[in-house]
């Protein structure tokens, strides 16, 4: 299923990121974004809507023709009985992986949904943990996750991580689950250390697994309209590193945070985060994409990122970590 990508990070790690090129898409081209994949095989970009009757937007030519030459194709619409929430996206061989989130009016079950690549139906589903299982006072919060869905493995492990803090839990955190096949096939989850989150209302709407590390998104939001993003760096033992038995054990803080803001990103709901393939000049690119939330005054904004290499920059030597929010 898929395969874990090498990302390339900035060298030193304070040197940053830059904008490589943005694009705003069409009313008429979906909305709702809430999670991506890249199908390398097929030069495919993947956004999944956040609608109650799902739907993956699909476009060919990113490789060749950047943001500006994405050619819309054929949109895959989910079939499943409920209505649901889809906020994580996963895409393997032949099937594919959504995180579906929780809301207590209407009542929707959070899951872990499997598709068929070719059609949209749903194949199956499985329940989340009885800690994470949304109710009154403990589990995910209404509209509070799970936020993301990212491949931990080549060989099939998922990694998924809920939005804000699980009711139960201290403000500072949010859980991560790792899923694993057993010797039927069937995924199971196991709860890893928590990741810590900035004070404030921060939430975590991405994550991306890489041979480099954890990157994740942060977002922010106070009302009316004003919005922040960042890009954060958790350390490459996230994936593997199992919960503490106490649970007011300290959650793993990342290693440096970058302001998407300040360089240049519009302030909207950044909210999807994934790698890309390289520019033509063979520098490596993450893209991000924001959910509009189908409302007029917002827009769907892409974003590719290049980061920052300083000449002379041994990456083992020079990465020094920040943990400034």
């Amino acid at each position: 299923m898929g395969f874990v990508p090498t990302v390339a990070l900035p060298c030193p790690l304070s040197a940053g990121w830059e904008v490589a090129e943005q694009r705003l898409l069409e009313p008429g081209q979906g909305g709702g974004f809430s999670a991506g994949a890249y199908r390398p095989d097929r030069d495919e970009l993947w956004l999944l809507s956040d609608a109650s009757r799902g739907s993956i937007s699909r476009w060919r030519g990113l490789r060749a023709g950047g943001l500006q030459g994405l050619i819309p194709i054929s949109t895959l619409a989910l079939q499943q009985p409920e209505p649901m929430d889809g906020e994580g996206l996963v895409v393997g061989d032949k099937h594919f992986w959504v995180a579906a989130e929780g809301r207590l009016k209407p009542p929707q079950p959070a899951g872990l949904l499997k598709y068929n690549m070719a059609t949209g139906s749903l194949l199956g589903s499985q329940e989340l943990p009885p800690a994470w299982r949304l109710s009154s006072d403990r589990g995910l919060r209404s509209n509070g996750g799970p936020e993301s869905l990212s491949q931990a493995s080549a060989g099939g492990d998922l990694l998924m991580a809920a939005e804000k803090p699980l009711l139960q839990d201290p403000p500072d955190r949010v859980r991560l689950l790792r899923w694993t096949a057993d010797a039927s096939g069937a995924l199971q989850p196991a709860a890893l250390r928590p990741l810590a989150l900035p004070p404030g209302g921060w939430g975590l709407t991405d994550l991306l697994v890489t041979n480099q590390g954890l990157l994740g998104l942060w977002r922010l939001f106070k009302a009316p309209d004003q919005w922040q993003a960042r890009l954060v760096l958790y350390p490459p033992n996230a994936i593997t590193t199992p919960k503490s038995n106490n649970a007011a054990a300290t959650p793993l803080a990342p290693l440096i945070s970058w302001n998407l803001l300040k360089l240049g990103l519009a302030p909207d709901n950044w909210e999807v985060l994934l790698a890309a393939p390289p520019l033509g000049n063979g520098r490596p690119s993450l893209l991000l994409a924001t959910d509009d939330n189908f409302n007029p005054l917002q827009r769907s904004h892409l974003a590719r990122l290049v980061p920052r290499q300083l000449p002379g920059c041994r990456a083992a030597k020079s990465q020094v970590p920040s943990t400034n929010p």
